[in-house]
């Protein structure tokens, strides 16, 4: 599915590359794994994660420089970031938050505390990713499987809806021009116009049938998922 969430793994310890992954596909999400901060970097250029686990020491430049750099520019700033360490001193931990970690793990750790961990920084900055039942008015949204009820029934709905339409109830009353739509959703790298937005929208609010006015147009802006 092309809105599974990918989390991106620092790391240059295979034994823990290869227990982070275990633990982290059993949530359903894409592992991806590099061995140092240069190759990080070149993974980003390419792919957005909605997660980075960043190791404290790496081979060619410590995790902190990596994460200045991340936080420094625009496009991955905003990228959720748990840092993996070995240091337990305060300061240190203290270092890394004030650099932009979002949290930190100190090894060794439980496997079920960082997923944990993960799955809540996931609610709170990347709503959209999260796994629990969204409701919004009637509708609810099922990231499990993939469905989508009204009034407890479900509909038929296409893919590309159902993202852009758990997209929006992840967001609601917030209003999203059509480019901005179409990063969120679909990604950087979509070849999807602008103006696909709109049928997507049309065929959306067709799928909802008597909850379609859930779905508002917002002249010369874009598109929110409003109940008010």
């Amino acid at each position: 599915m092309a809105d599974k969430t990918t989390i991106l793994i620092v790391e240059d310890e295979p034994a823990i590359v290869e227990l982070v992954k275990y633990s982290l596909r059993e949530a359903g999400w894409s592992c991806v794994s590099v061995p140092n901060a240069a190759e990080a970097w070149a993974f980003l250029q390419q792919r957005t994660p909605q997660l980075i686990l960043l190791d404290w020491m790496l081979p060619d430049q410590t995790g902190l420089r990596l994460l200045s750099r991340i936080r420094a520019d625009r496009q991955f700033g905003a990228i959720p970031v748990i840092m993996l360490t070995a240091k337990s001193m305060e300061e240190d931990k203290l270092a890394g938050l004030d650099s932009g970690a979002d949290d930190y793990v100190t090894k060794p750790f439980s496997p079920r505390e960082l997923l944990a961990r993960a799955k809540a920084l996931l609610r709170r900055k990347s709503p959209e990713h999260a796994q629990a039942t969204m409701r919004v008015a009637n509708v609810g949204l099922d990231p499990s499987s993939c469905s989508v009820t009204i009034d407890e029934q479900k509909i038929d709905i296409g893919h590309a809806e159902y993202k852009l339409l758990k997209f929006l109830m992840a967001h609601p009353e917030r209003v999203f021009s059509r480019s901005q739509l179409l990063d969120k959703v679909w990604g950087d790298h979509a070849v999807i116009e602008e103006r696909t937005v709109d049928v997507h929208v049309l065929r959306l609010r067709k799928a909802l049938k008597e909850a379609e006015s859930l779905i508002r147009t917002v002249r010369s802006v874009g598109y929110m998922l409003s109940e008010k």
